[in-house]
């Protein structure tokens, strides 16, 4: 009833693209200064939408493109200048404003979408969605998509014992290397559509 190598293939190519442990620091330093409960719901909140995009552009995604006339590259350039952003932010310490004000959804926005359903994870679901031929292929993609999600759900809820072990000035590094990681994520996603613009796939 499942394929169970193309489940794996589907889990790993995604934990690689989505990279759990590589947003630990982020979701951290985007929820520091929040209560518990405002960051573990933020933790499922960023999971579902990063569910419900991945899910959207695996039925709809070339539909959607084709519509817009847009292509690949550009939502690569876009959603690397989204994270820019907020990576300038992070670095900058005006993330903190926003706490304060209590005026942003991080689970939306950045983490939600573009961080963890980013072009790469959409491509990748897009692939596996064109090469299903069964009802056993179909289900272990769903599983494979599933699972991922609950990896990226588990490593943010449980993160959160770490900030009241670092305290406020671990919460600071924590932030600062954030934002550094977040605008390197972010540089890469321009060069690379920057790259594809000139190889003519844009």
């Amino acid at each position: 009833m499942v394929e169970h190598v193309l489940l794996v293939e589907v889990f790993v190519t995604l934990f690689v693209i989505m990279d759990p442990v590589g947003t630990v620091p982020i979701f951290l330093s985007l929820t520091a200064g929040r209560s518990p409960a405002t960051a573990r719901r933020a933790a499922w909140q960023a999971v579902a939408v990063s569910f419900l995009v991945i899910t959207l552009f695996a039925f709809f995604g070339q539909q959607i493109f084709n519509y817009l006339h847009i292509s690949l590259p550009a939502l690569q350039c876009a959603g690397g200048l989204l994270l820019l952003l907020v990576a300038l932010e992070l670095l900058t310490g005006n993330e903190q404003e926003h706490v304060a004000n209590g005026d942003a959804n991080i689970a939306l926005v950045p983490l939600g979408t573009p961080l963890l359903a980013g072009p790469g994870a959409i491509v990748a679901t897009m692939l596996f969605v064109q090469d299903i031929d069964s009802w056993a292929s179909g289900i272990s993609v769903a599983l494979g998509i599933i699972a991922v999600h609950l990896a990226l759900w588990a490593a943010m809820r449980y993160s959160l014992p770490i900030l009241k072990v670092i305290r406020e000035s671990g919460v600071l590094l924590v932030t600062r290397i954030a934002g550094l990681l977040l605008s390197a994520i972010a540089v890469q996603l321009v060069a690379d559509a920057v790259r594809a613009f000139i190889a003519g796939e844009g």
